[in-house]
């Protein structure tokens, strides 16, 4: 009995370390730092850093159609990667997780090299088991009509 008793102490000992480590993971400053990562990707011209914060099962909605998974989004991104500036930034400035499913929301302004706001990003993050937070989901719109 004493034994089944130091076993059931030690199971409970080790989940509540799992759970204290996983909610030290799954804070909103986690998952700001990584969309801050992904933006400063861009403004690195480093589309292999920008790529390994992207979920191999990711969809990003382009003008309305979806791009299915990460060679799609990779191949029609990379564009964006190709001259010397960066053409646009974007920075997060709400940032909200659900601690119960491993989900976050950020969301935030798209800016133009002239610092003009020109769209807003709308994004989807999933924590990793190896406590690294990837983009799952990835919508934007514009908000002044300058790319009519």
């Amino acid at each position: 009995m004493i034994r089944y008793v130091m076993v059931a102490t030690a199971l409970a000992l080790t989940a509540c370390a799992t759970t204290h480590e996983m909610k030290a993971t799954l804070s909103t400053s986690t998952l700001a730092a990584a969309e801050s990562a992904f933006s400063r990707s861009m403004q690195d011209r480093d589309l292999e850093k920008f790529a390994s914060l992207i979920a191999p099962d990711a969809v990003f909605i382009n003008g309305g159609e979806p791009l299915r998974g990460k060679p799609a989004i990779l191949a029609h991104w990379k564009k964006f990667f190709q001259s010397p500036e960066p053409p646009f930034a974007w920075r997060p400035e709400i940032v909200e997780i659900s601690e119960a499913d491993g989900l976050g929301y950020t969301e935030g302004p798209v800016l133009a090299p002239t610092g003009t706001v020109i769209a807003r990003f709308y994004s989807t993050w999933k924590l990793q088991p190896d406590d690294r937070w990837l983009v799952v989901f990835d919508n934007g719109y514009e908000v002044c009509g300058c790319g009519k």
